[in-house]
């Protein structure tokens, strides 16, 4: 064995604390620096964050392939069996949400390293805290580190969503501290509920009492379990909890309304993970509670996210609402508790993210061509199409051609071609139209509840009318979408005529460009990408062998001293 191949296969089984350390040391390494040696700062956050995305791409291969020799899976960093210690665990859902959340870091931070790290102090270190608490809230897998790491995240997002300062964003700050201190609250009082019952706060060992619990403590194990619920779909910006998420995401600057796209996703993971763990068929009289809850909520979710997106004018509340329609369609679709539909609903999950991210950046760039350089003007809608009357016939006399033929259009600026082509392909994404992925994730969930044995195998199968219901509603929202998004692009492309070229920087543009081709790669790759969220959701449906690796992995045992005498009947080295 080479000596590089020896250091990969020691260092390979500690590789799942990376994602949690790494940013940690990077955060505290940047508090030490002066506020004025910024390009220091932007160079290690954006190195940190690149190498923060190739560990987490190291760990999805390795979670996709567990068989191989110092495979990952769980980690016990006090080296104390489960449920006594801390425990890490690594999945290929975990592993999914680390790759996702490291691309659209990496994006952010490029696009912020343009202009907006300099608008505030501390941003850099907030926001590798905050990549930090993502990385946490996906690896553990203890519901009190769970609230550690969300802590840690929200306490980060507070200071990013206030980076900038101005009235908008301080008013919305405050109702949005508000609102994630309640469900910190409400998350709290979950968990002291549950460990009264169960005695545990160990995922693994929660799975495994759940389905013993006394039928005198059943309802109030379905109440602690509703309580903590709440906490997770406020972050998931589930309706009527969600009046917080589109102020507070269109005042924070571009990169951080983008980073912020994965904070509801943090919610709905959440949603996801328990609730298939605790409430799966094995839980007894507790199987599949809540179901109607989460899809109804979500349901409601998708109705107002859909309308909200018809009847904003900002492209700031346009992206917002998008965040809360994926949300909505994701919760939705989770309650049907149905192992084709989660693949579905996985692969939407990445497409939407993604898109929702991309759009938050092209709202700053789009806004500040818009206001002639500035993000802060006034937001008036004074476009109109100049060689059109007000019966919307050409007017006489203007933007004419040699033979008097009103021109329909003008050769389009580089830069403008660029914000025009990414915006239509976020409007394709979030819509759910071909070719890109939003389409894809949306056929595989309609062919999931359209065909819940698999094609051909579902005869006499009766969808329901909540099933029918998630049809019309993944449908309509997508045409409501559309309809919002083409207005948006008519009133900021077409319409626009006496403005300047807008000016575009590389680290502008290349942010979102990464977003879009990781979209785009989600469809070259489709079987691929579907494969492994099929796998994802067969092993979320069948949790037993999550449980059995997080139950029975052992500490490792101590090294013999060197000075220690040898056990008789060996031979000393």
């Amino acid at each position: 064995m080479t000596f590089t191949g020896f250091l990969l296969d020691r260092l390979m089984p500690h590789l799942i604390l990376a994602p949690i350390a790494l940013p940690m040391l990077t955060a505290g390494l940047m508090l030490l620096l002066r506020e004025e040696r910024q390009r220091t700062k932007v160079t290690l956050n954006i190195v940190s964050t690149f190498l923060g995305l190739v560990i987490a791409v190291l760990l999805l291969v390795q979670a996709k392939d567990p068989g191989l020799p110092g495979s990952l899976g769980v980690y016990l960093p006090g080296n104390w069996p489960a449920p006594f210690g801390i425990v890490l665990a690594i999945d290929r859902l975990s592993a999914m949400m680390l790759v996702l959340a490291s691309t659209v870091a990496l994006a952010t931070v490029l696009f912020s390293a343009a202009r907006w790290h300099r608008a505030g102090v501390h941003f850099h270190p907030l926001f590798q805290f905050q990549l930090m608490g993502l990385a946490g809230a996906f690896l553990t897998a203890d519901l009190f580190n769970l609230f550690v790491f969300f802590e840690i995240m929200l306490a980060a997002s507070y200071g990013l969503l206030l980076h900038g300062s101005g009235r908008p964003r301080v008013s919305a700050g405050l109702h949005y501290i508000a609102i994630n201190l309640a469900a910190s609250s409400l998350f709290l009082i979950g968990v002291s509920m549950l460990y009264g019952i169960t005695g545990t706060l160990n995922m693994a060992d929660l799975a495994q009492s759940v389905a013993g619990v006394a039928p005198a403590d059943r309802g109030l194990l379905h109440a602690a379990a509703a309580v903590l619920a709440v906490a997770f779909l406020i972050k998931a910006a589930v309706w009527p909890l969600n009046f917080w998420l589109v102020p507070a995401y269109s005042a924070a600057t571009a990169p951080v309304g983008a980073l912020f796209a994965l904070m509801t996703k943090v919610g709905v993971y959440s949603v996801l993970r328990l609730w298939t763990l605790l409430f799966g068929p094995e839980a007894g009289d507790s199987a599949q509670f809540g179901s109607q809850w989460l899809i109804g909520g979500g349901m409601l979710t998708m109705a107002f996210g859909a309308i909200g997106m018809l009847g904003s004018q900002r492209l700031g509340h346009l992206a917002g609402f998008a965040a809360i329609l994926s949300s909505g369609t994701l919760l939705a679709a989770t309650g049907f508790g149905q192992t084709l539909l989660t693949a579905g609903l996985l692969y939407y999950l990445l497409s939407s993210t993604l898109a929702v991210s991309a759009l938050f950046l092209l709202a700053d760039l789009i806004d500040r061509w818009r206001n002639d350089g500035s993000n802060l003007a006034p937001y008036e809608q004074t476009d109109d199409a100049p060689f059109l009357s007000a019966d919307l016939v050409p007017t006489e006399g203007m933007n004419l051609d040699d033979q008097e033929e009103a021109l329909i259009g003008e050769v389009i600026p580089a830069a403008a071609a660029f914000l025009g082509l990414a915006f239509m392909a976020c409007t394709l994404v979030i819509a759910g139209l071909p070719p890109l992925p939003g389409f894809v994730g949306k056929v595989a969930m309609v062919h999931a509840l359209l065909n819940p044995l698999g094609l051909g195998a579902s005869a006499g199968f009766h969808l329901g009318a909540a099933g029918w219901m998630l049809v019309a509603l993944l449908v309509g929202s997508g045409l409501l979408a559309l309809l919002a998004l083409t207005r948006a692009g008519i009133r900021h492309f077409w319409a626009a005529h006496d403005r300047t070229s807008p000016k575009l920087l590389v680290l502008e543009g290349l942010p979102i460009a990464l977003l879009l081709v990781a979209s785009a790669a989600l469809v070259w790759q489709a079987g691929a990408v579907m494969r492994y969220t099929q796998a994802t959701a067969d092993a979320l449906h069948a949790p037993s062998t999550y449980v059995r690796a997080v139950m029975t992995t052992t500490p490792v045992p101590n090294p013999p001293h060197a000075d220690a005498p040898a056990p008789q009947g060996t031979t000393p080295p």
